[in-house]
């Protein structure tokens, strides 16, 4: 019999993209069963982006939950828990409170097949679903058994991003600005910095783009000790550690374009529809078949075949990421600025004839 809920509480706890790629599950949720609360448990460094969700109605930090996990149950109200990722102390948790519903996927953990009521089971492994589309699997009890497709899926994010003046005005003096989140606090295959430093020579050709580095204080402390050479062209700005998340969002969604490797930052500037483009390994399970942005102004760069090094999952880097070259990505690039001043130009036009009309008569 399908779950018939009023509180369901989401949890996914581990990284911002993985957080980010199960969000539309919400707001599916939200299509079929309006009137239902939708809590999302999420780590406290990524609640600030999963707020800006208008699909959760309710953000509820780890943090604060393990203190008291009793508590909160006893006030919220959850008769569902979707444990979106395996987390034995989590499931303990949601058997013991004697929450009605519990989700998870019972296909290889042995605590899931003893904790969930409603099990779902489900192997990624070489599965040719996308992250986001395996999340859906948890929705089964509740009777929908449709996976989306992928352009379905990106129809389902709704994000509310403000603009802050501060950042506007950053931006304000460049008429292109693209975001270079270098690093990616090793969740991704990096595409190496010397690969940057070209791009941004390359680049410096365009008076109109200025480059901005993005990343935690840790990674622009790397950057000063590894990549001087980058940090010195003049068309560069780092600003590293200098944003929370909740800013470094409106930051994203303020400029003109993102590339990374597949980080916590690529999944948000898709999401949020910006340009992004995400470099990444053809190598599963690293390949953007499973990781590649999801966006209507997303993309995934890739080699065709993997390297012999690819058989190393925790290298940094491997001859896959250094074969995409800086000009292929530059010309992406320079796509993404003709697109930009196109639509000024478009809405330069439309301002002007918007002025040039006469004032409609006053009503009798």
């Amino acid at each position: 019999m399908a779950i018939n809920s009023t509180h369901v509480l989401i949890s996914r706890t581990d990284n911002i993209g993985d957080v980010i790629l199960t969000l539309p599950i919400a707001a599916y949720l939200k299509q079929h069963f309006p009137a239902l609360k939708i809590s999302f448990l999420c780590r406290s460094y990524a609640a600030p982006v999963v707020r800006r969700c208008r699909s959760i109605d309710e953000v509820v930090e780890l943090e604060g939950f393990l203190k008291d996990p009793s508590a909160y149950f006893a006030k919220a109200n959850v008769d569902t828990i979707i444990l979106a990722q395996p987390l034995k102390s989590l499931a303990v948790i949601a058997f013991k409170a004697r929450i009605h519903n519990r989700i998870g996927n019972a296909r290889h953990k042995l605590y899931q097949m003893l904790c969930c009521n409603r099990r779902v089971r489900f192997k990624k492994g070489n599965s040719g679903h996308h992250e986001a589309q395996f999340n859906f699997e948890f929705l089964r009890p509740f009777g929908l058994n449709t996976i989306p497709d992928l352009t379905e899926i990106i129809k389902l994010y709704d994000f509310d991003i403000p603009h802050v003046p501060e950042i506007d005005q950053l931006f304000k003096a460049h008429p292109f600005n693209l975001i270079l989140h270098t690093k990616s606090n090793g969740h991704g295959r990096e595409w190496p910095i010397g690969h940057f430093t070209a791009l941004a020579k390359q680049l410096s050709r365009y008076p109109d783009i200025r480059l901005w580095l993005t990343g935690s204080a840790a990674e622009g402390n790397w950057l000063e000790e590894h990549a001087a050479e980058l940090l010195q062209q003049q068309n560069v700005s780092n600003v590293c550690g200098k944003f929370t998340l909740d800013a470094l969002s409106s930051f994203i969604k303020g400029a003109d374009g993102l590339i990374a490797s597949g980080t916590g930052p690529l999944h948000v500037a898709a999401a949020i529809g910006q340009r992004a483009l995400g470099l990444f390994p053809p190598t599963r399970p690293m390949h953007p078949g499973r990781w590649a942005p999801l966006g209507r102004r997303a993309q995934a760069l890739a080699l065709p075949v993997s390297c012999p090094g690819c058989i190393d999952s925790k290298a940094d880097s491997c001859a896959c990421m250094e074969n995409i070259k800086p000009e292929t990505v530059a010309d992406i690039v320079l796509q993404w600025r003709q697109e930009v001043q196109e639509s000024k130009k478009t809405s330069t036009l439309v301002s002007a004839i918007s002025d040039s009309r006469p004032p409609s008569p006053a009503s009798p």
